[in-house]
């Protein structure tokens, strides 16, 4: 007993300077990275839901782009004389011309471009690589610093910093095209848009297991940039877009949804300094109700954006040779192209590409085809002030710091502190005396016991429902514990980069695989000591069950993502890929285990069990029957992590980046310690009203936490979401449930092995007939 005493009053200072020891850790390692910005930008991922046109109401930087609209009143702004746009097109002329002098470019390598009579640098002028010999010289500098430099080199973006020469050409990379309210993503090359280069020019990125599964599919965009060299307005092609397709774009806007591109692995990013916000990729296209236009009442007006200005900050400094990417900015633009025979008025190193009222592209639903003009115009900005080192730092505004994770791991311990101290209030107290009283009073003759000693007898008498299931339950929540453990100590080291969600997804995968022994082993010992027989299907099922569950899940989720033509539609092979995941490693892996369970000596009990079960009271604690054990339990686990599990949910539905693990590692030791000390006080309760069913009520008053957060996440998805359609609630809830389903699994297994090992120690410690 005074063991026990030890251990229950050592727990809260161990736990509190493991807290100490991650969080200066954690505070050292993002030092570099949770900064405060410069410009004051704040991240806005939540859009209202109230969308109006910027100019005339409320601005959605989210959807809306800036027009350059004089009035209100829908009258067209007085046209320039012909002195004022000759004059204009002059100092124009001249300025290109002084740009380009300044450059360095010689007189003989300046060609006349006829449109609009302005020197351009010649493209020709110095011989052009091919596009796939830059991929694979990127790949060869990416395994150089690999080698050289170390795994930290490369794991976060921005610590490697690489040089690139002036005219060099830079390929962006197209992603998913996704959307917080749709929350199903689609390639790139699935929309109407223009071809990009051939699989036959270009060598694309291996993707992984967990890439494929999320959907990432990174191919290199049509678009054509070139270091520190200006474009002015450049016609990428024409397409012609079907009814179909132009229905789909107009879904598309309605969700609100965003391209992804990205440039030496720094992804897009559209801000306004004026309006304060920053978010990541740019909009399809935006709605705008007809009232604007003065149409008066009737459907809204969706218009798409054809045009796209990047803004590519760089930086240059005699420490280095070369060009370092330091910002990457987007501005879209929607536009109708004066499209000609020969040429695109519109588009032109003269005339200005911007929103203007009067020229924007609507997303029409007629039954004709449309032809749409794209168009992309780059500008390189010198930004000596920013480092290579510090350019994620407006990507992390917004984000929760070292701060709110430390709030969250407090509310933890708060809550573990008070758990604690009532655990040992019933063990040194209560429970001392119990055992005092049983041990060292003598009994009279006739005299019969009382309390939970009444129960030595029954105590360990197996389940009589579905033991089986109850051993392939517990297993499985510990091969579930040991792969949370290793991933985050695997981020913590250096070996996982959170920023790659397709590396962490394949990490994840793998090394749940890999600790397919600890699911065997736990649930052959406890196999062994119900006097099971059946060994082999009691590892069958541990091996299958849980992986079947979800793999049959996603199999009819991702019917339904085929069917739309989702990226997250997986295919054939990557199944069969899966599948022999399952067969071949995770299910040996399972009976290698379970052989070393099943070999090892049988779990001792104290006490005898007797053959005729005594019966169970009816009166007693109302609070400590199931389900009002399971809401109280659940209820303290899961208030203990609720901050961290929010921060999570951010980070995984509203692309949040997440990359603190440190106290993910503290939040996932407070949350088992939780459920682990809330299920023993209820089982000890439980046994003092001389109920000696622990076995599943332990569990459940555990599991129950995955309860809560289904509950939790039906908040989430209503309010921060918002989700409109049937196919992104499906998603989201089909996710949602494997996640509640994990968790569960894992927490009431932490509060069984409580149980029965508080169950074990206490019968130990008295005298027994």
């Amino acid at each position: 007993m005074a063991a026990i005493k030890r251990r229950i009053m050592r727990f809260p200072l161990i736990l509190l300077l493991l807290v100490a020891a991650l969080t200066k850790l954690e505070t050292a390692r993002a030092d570099g990275i949770d900064r405060e910005n410069d410009d004051e930008i704040s991240q806005h991922d939540d859009e209202d839901e109230d969308v109006n046109f910027p100019i005339i109401r409320q601005p959605d930087p989210a959807s809306f782009p800036t027009l350059a609209t004089p009035s209100r009143t829908g009258n067209k702004p007085p046209p320039l004389s012909q002195e004022k746009l000759a004059q204009f097109r002059a100092d124009r002329e001249k300025k290109m011309v002084e740009a380009l002098k300044r450059k360095g470019v010689p007189d003989n390598k300046i060609r006349d471009r006829r449109d609009g009579k302005i020197l351009l640098p010649n493209p020709d002028r110095k011989k052009k690589i091919p596009l796939r010999k830059k991929i694979k010289a990127r790949a060869r500098g990416y395994n150089r610093v690999k080698r050289e430099g170390g795994l930290a080199g490369v794991l976060f973006p921005g610590v490697s910093p690489e040089e690139y020469e002036e005219d060099e050409e830079i390929p962006l990379w197209v992603d998913l095209v996704e959307s917080e309210k749709a929350q199903v993503p689609y390639r790139f090359y699935d929309l109407p848009v223009c071809e990009g280069p051939s699989a036959q020019k270009t060598a694309k990125y291996r993707k992984n297991l967990g890439a494929k599964l999320a959907g990432h599919n990174t191919q290199p965009s049509p678009y054509e940039v070139f270091v520190k060299r200006d474009m002015f307005c450049t016609v990428l092609c024409t397409v012609t877009a079907t009814p179909r397709e132009m229905r789909k774009m107009m879904k598309l806007v309605e969700r609100r949804y965003r391209v992804n591109i990205s440039v030496d692995s720094l992804p897009v990013l559209l801000k306004n300094s004026e309006l304060k916000y920053a978010v990541r990729g740019y909009p399809v296209g935006f709605k705008a109700p007809p009232s604007h236009f003065g149409l008066g009442e009737g459907t809204n007006t969706y218009f798409l954006y054809n045009h796209v200005r990047f803004v590519i900050s760089y930086r240059e400094s005699p420490e280095f040779n070369g060009v370092r990417i330091v910002g990457f900015e987007a501005i879209p633009v929607s536009i109708r192209h004066d499209v000609t025979k020969d040429s695109v008025n519109t588009c032109n190193a003269i005339t200005p590409v911007e929103n203007n009222i009067h020229t924007l592209l609507p997303i029409t639903s007629s039954r004709d085809p449309t032809e749409i003009t794209y168009s992309y115009e780059v500008e390189w900005v010198e930004r000596p002030d920013v480092f290579w080192s510090n350019r994620w730092d407006v990507y992390m505004v917004g984000a929760p710091n070292d701060k709110v994770h430390t709030f969250a791991i407090l509310n933890g311990l708060l809550v573990l502190f008070v758990l604690t101290i009532s655990v040992a209030i019933i063990m040194v107290r209560t429970l001392r005396k119990d055992i005092l009283q049983y041990n060292e009073l003598e009994l009279e003759e006739g005299m019969e016991e009382t309390g939970w000693k009444l129960l030595h007898g029954d105590v360990f008498r197996p389940p009589k429902h579905f033991p089986k299931i109850l051993c392939v339950a517990v297993g499985t929540g510990m091969q579930i514990f040991a792969t949370f453990v290793l991933v985050i100590l695997a981020s913590i080291c250096g070996f996982i980069s959170t920023m790659d969600k397709g590396q962490t997804l394949t990490s994840i995968i793998v090394l749940y695989i890999a600790s397919g022994g600890v699911a065997g082993y736990t649930s052959a010992r406890l196999s062994k000591f119900m006097d099971d027989s059946d060994w082999k299907r009691n590892t069958m099922l541990t091996a299958t069950a849980f992986p079947g569950v979800l793999v049959a899940m996603f199999m009819m989720l991702n019917i339904f993502l085929k069917f739309e033509k989702a990226a997250t539609g997986v295919g054939f092979f990557t199944i069969v890929l899966m599948f022999l995941l399952w067969v071949c490693i995770s299910t040996p892996l399972v009976f290698l285990g379970a052989y070393f369970g099943y070999k090892a000596d049988k779990i001792s009990i104290p006490v005898k069990t007797k053959q005729v079960e005594r019966a169970i009271p009816d009166e007693g604690i109302l609070l400590i029957r199931a389900p009002y054990s399971m809401l109280i339990c659940g209820f303290l686990s899961f208030g203990s992590s609720m901050l961290e599990i929010l921060i999570i949910l951010n980070a995984l539905w509203l692309h949040h980046i997440y990359y603190i693990m440190g106290f993910l590692l503290i939040v996932v030791f407070v949350l088992a310690a939780t459920c682990a000390e809330v299920s023993t006080v209820v089982t000890y309760l439980q046994l003092c009203s001389q109920n000696h069913r622990w076995w599943w009520n332990s569990f459940w008053n555990g599991a129950s936490v995955g309860i809560y957060l289904m509950l939790y996440s039906f908040w989430f998805g209503s309010s921060k979401l918002q989700l409109i359609g049937f196919l992104p609630i499906l998603t989201y809830t089909t996710y949602m449930v494997m996640m509640s389903l994990t968790l569960g699994l894992f927490c009431g297994s932490m509060g069984f092995l409580s149980s029965m090992y508080f169950t074990i120690k206490v019968y130990g410690a008295v005298k027994c007939d």
